[in-house]
C-alpha cells in the first residue's frame, strides 16, 4: 500500500513540476521532509535495524526528489 502511495505521489509531483515548475518546489520539500521524519524515527533503531526500518524513507524521498526534477528538466527542454 505504501508503495502505490509513493507511485502516486511521484506522478503527482512529476506533473506539477511540468506544468508549473516554480509551485512544485514546496510540495516536493514538505514530502520530503515528511518522509526524512519517517527515515529519522525508524534510523534509531538499533544497528542492522535501523538501517532496515530507515531505508524505505530514504528511497522514497530519493524518488520524489528525482520525479520533480525530471518534471521540471522535461519543461525546460520544451520547444515552446
Amino acid at each position: 500500500m505504501m508503495i502505490l502511495g509513493i507511485v502516486a505521489v511521484c506522478v503527482v509531483l512529476a506533473l506539477l513540476a511540468f506544468l508549473v515548475p516554480r509551485l512544485s518546489r514546496h510540495p516536493q520539500r514538505g514530502t520530503q521532509r515528511t518522509l526524512g521524519l519517517g527515515s529519522r524515527a525508524g534510523g534509531k533503531a538499533p544497528g542492522v535495524l535501523g538501517r532496515a526500518l530507515s531505508k524505505p524513507f530514504r528511497s522514497s524521498s530519493k524518488a520524489v526528489g528525482r520525479s520533480g526534477t525530471a518534471g521540471r528538466r522535461a519543461r525546460g527542454h520544451m520547444p515552446f
